[in-house]
């Protein structure tokens, strides 16, 4: 196991961050229209950000994105989060991110049938016996189901917090293994997800707590062991709607086995290709980002 920490980064979030940020737009000719990419370099000069910041201290990273925002799960339900509703002005950033992240010699998981989390998700297994510690640098809450002890970790840049297992376990009342059943209870609007009516995060928590999973949770509320406002009422509501919950724990579950390709070592930082940095900023009418190319020596 080596000494370095591997830094997994939720694209999306960061490009869907930059281009509803109130910083103004930036216009680049492509196609022979004028474009706003904002959300391109926001994401770009985001990661410029980490990997200049010593107390994180990046070696070893990669970066994963939703292209389409459709996946696996829209097959399950058809409800899921989709590209329905994306503007198109950001919705065309999707594969020049891509492009101009690889342009800075960044690894890029490109997600099709999985999502982008799936791809983090997979990262945490997949790497974890090679590092020190994987950081998921996201405060996404469906992430929170990785974190390991300290060996896995969630952290928000822009709270500055890092979320430990005992944290994770604090914040979300439930420990990591049972956030795809709180989930499935209370469901994430983020993702689509309804979960059932009446339950919140606290009595899905006490349940949780108690019990670990859905499945486990006992029908007849009087044999529940913990006390839950409204008892009689969400024990009729598990009754009825146990599959729809458990379709929901599904969809909130994150997938360990997606096939990434990259040994560890494929993930080290070694800098930017000049050329492709070079042609990358002009394309996407970025001058001063380019004079930041000397800064990336590591």
């Amino acid at each position: 196991m080596s000494d370095a920490r591997l830094h997994v980064i939720d694209g999306t979030y960061e490009l869907y961050r930059a281009h509803y940020s109130k910083r103004p737009s930036h216009e680049a000719t492509l196609g022979k229209k004028k474009v706003d990419v904002k959300g391109t370099l926001g994401v770009v000069s985001s990661l410029l950000a980490l990997l200049g910041d010593k107390a994180e201290a990046v070696t070893h990273l990669a970066v994963a994105f939703d292209n389409p925002i459709r996946s696996f799960r829209n097959d399950l339900f058809a409800d899921y989060k989709s590209d329905e509703g994306v503007p198109p002005e950001l919705r065309v950033q999707f594969d020049w991110v891509e492009e101009a992240v690889r342009a800075l010699g960044v690894v890029v998981w490109s997600m099709d049938r999985f999502e982008a989390d799936d791809a983090l998700a997979t990262a945490t297994v997949k790497y974890r016996s090679d590092f020190s510690q994987i950081r998921i640098m996201t405060p996404d809450k469906d992430l929170g189901q990785c974190v390991v002890g300290e060996r896995v970790i969630q952290v928000d840049r822009m709270r500055e917090k890092l979320l430990d297992e005992s944290a994770v376990t604090e914040k979300m009342g439930v420990p990591p293994k049972s956030i795809p059943d709180l989930l499935g209870l209370v469901g994430d609007t983020a993702d689509g997800i309804p979960g059932l009516a009446g339950f919140g995060a606290k009595s899905a928590g006490k349940l949780l707590t108690e019990y670990g999973t859905i499945e486990r949770i006992p029908t007849d509320f009087t044999k529940w062991s913990v006390k839950i406002v409204g008892a009689e009422r969400l024990s009729r509501t598990l009754e009825a709607e146990r599959g729809e919950a458990l379709l929901y724990k599904k969809l909130a579950t994150l997938a360990f086995d997606v096939p990434l390709k990259e040994t560890a070592d494929d993930l080290c930082y070694r800098g930017a290709d000049a050329k492709e940095w070079a042609a990358m900023c002009e394309k996407f009418a970025a001058p001063r980002m380019a004079d930041r190319a000397p800064k990336m020596s590591f």
